[in-house]
């Protein structure tokens, strides 16, 4: 199956609306064309523009078609269309395999597409048939991707904010007020936790999709903690930006995954998250094995599992692993151990999580 589409990039002319600006004049946008725009936005895919054309009138017109705010990082001028869609990309993190490009004109298609071979290019006649497209409709639609263009547009000012800050960048980090909180899934914020695993390519410890039906049995397995985690700061919320899937068992917490935003990476949500999973475990006297699978993309990941101090069972041997069933044999799946010990959590983020000693629904946080 073909990767669901994150952001699709727009050309304007005879694409988004009908007609030639700069030769034109008037141009006109047409309500099919524009429910498409909004039926896109509200399944949580991105949309930007790769147009030539003068940015501020170009710009200035689709603020008088009132679709400005669906557009994010806009790539307006004379360059190229394949460097303008290949740094909307670099911008947002995102695999060229998730972008698309629509365009009127063949030559800009085919330029694309021989830059880019990873982009899906559209001619604008199939603009309106785009919803029906498979990778056009996510396996979900959560709270959080109805709202995802808004978050995206939170974090570029944050990121604007951060860069004109003066001083130390752990200084900026403490004035956002990050609040992050963790949680025991509950089955309607498990459509949330799915798309996480679908989504998530950089920072998902395994690569792998756990499905509704599977995280439903699992939240109600008592052996298991199917936790969710989320970030809100003073620019408003992250949204669902982690999740954790653990195993207990005697003497040994079992970590078959660990999924973070890669969003957030730059504020050491993940980091956060491994230090206090890791002073949760040496609190109930317990050693931590984590589950690790290399991909093309999730090293962030294997570096954030060292930092933090877990050792490959290969190198470093113990006893404890004894209980877990051997792993798959040719799926490269690494089994990384630690001895935890108390570990401060962050000095940025604020934590707030259940008492992993208590039951669901008792009175522990930590």
């Amino acid at each position: 199956m073909a990767e669901t589409v994150k952001c699709l990039v727009w050309d304007l002319d005879d694409t988004l609306w009908q007609g030639t600006l700069l030769e034109d004049g008037e141009v006109h946008l047409p309500d099919e064309v524009r429910k498409v725009v909004i039926e896109l936005d509200s399944r949580g895919i991105l949309q930007s523009v790769a147009s030539r054309n003068d940015h501020e009138h170009a710009w200035a017109r689709l603020e008088a078609f009132g679709v400005a705010e669906y557009f994010v990082l806009p790539e307006i001028g004379w360059g190229a269309k394949s460097e303008s869609v290949r740094r909307i990309a670099d911008r947002l993190n995102f695999a060229l395999t998730t972008i698309a490009f629509v365009d009127d004109r063949p030559a800009e298609r085919a330029e694309v597409a021989f830059h880019l071979p990873d982009v899906r290019c559209y001619p604008a006649e199939e603009v309106l048939a785009l919803p029906d497209l498979a990778e056009f409709t996510p396996a979900t639609s959560t709270v959080d991707s109805r709202r995802r263009r808004r978050m995206y547009q939170a974090g570029f000012r944050r990121e604007a904010e951060r860069a004109a800050a003066p001083g130390p960048d752990e200084e900026f980090l403490r004035s956002l007020d990050l609040r992050m909180r963790i949680g025991r899934a509950t089955g309607e914020e498990l459509s949330r936790v799915e798309e996480l695993t679908l989504r998530t390519s950089q920072m998902n410890a395994t690569g792998v999709h756990y499905p509704d039906a599977v995280l439903r049995g699992l939240i109600t397995d008592p052996r298991h903690e199917v936790l969710v985690v989320t970030l809100t700061d003073r620019f408003g919320p992250h949204g669902a930006v982690g999740v954790l899937l653990l195993e207990r068992h005697p003497g040994l917490w079992h970590l078959k995954l660990l999924a973070t935003s890669c969003r957030v990476v730059a504020y050491g949500a993940g980091a956060t998250l491994l230090n206090w999973l890791a002073d949760a475990a040496a609190r109930s006297g317990v050693h931590l094995v984590a589950d690790f699978r290399a991909t093309e993309r999730n090293r962030m990941m294997e570096i954030a599992y060292r930092f933090a101090g877990f050792e490959g069972l290969d190198e470093a041997p113990c006893q404890c692993a004894a209980v877990l069933a051997p792993a798959p044999e040719d799926t490269g799946l690494q089994r990384l151990h630690l001895v935890p010990g108390p570990r401060l959590v962050s000095t940025v983020i604020s934590v707030d999580a259940p008492d992993l000693n208590e039951p669901e629904g008792g009175p522990g946080t930590s």
